[in-house]
């Protein structure tokens, strides 16, 4: 067990040796504000809508979205060379 800067306990994944937190200060740290940032932006909010519904900056907004593009990306190049999956593809979209 680790701390974080700010004294908070961290934890370490036993599986893939990811550090985390149980209680984030952040509200943009919090797992379930990420998964809403992308659930927001799938269905056309914009980024400062986004931002000021949810109570983070819009910064928090624009890097979880450019962070799950990469994830998709690296993914979808994953799947693509495995021939036996068909895949829907996900079209996400920065408007600001």
């Amino acid at each position: 067990m680790k701390s974080s800067p700010s004294g908070a306990q961290r934890y370490r994944c036993l599986d893939c040796g990811k550090y985390f937190q149980l209680e984030y200060k952040a509200l943009g740290r919090l797992p379930k504000i990420k998964e809403r940032i992308i659930d927001m932006c799938s269905n056309s909010s914009g980024i400062r809508d986004t931002a000021r519904v949810l109570k983070v900056s819009t910064k928090t907004v624009i890097n979880t979205i450019k962070k799950a593009c990469r994830l998709l990306k690296c993914n979808w190049n994953l799947l693509m060379n495995i021939s036996s999956v068909v895949v829907m593809p996900l079209m996400l979209e920065l408007d600001e």
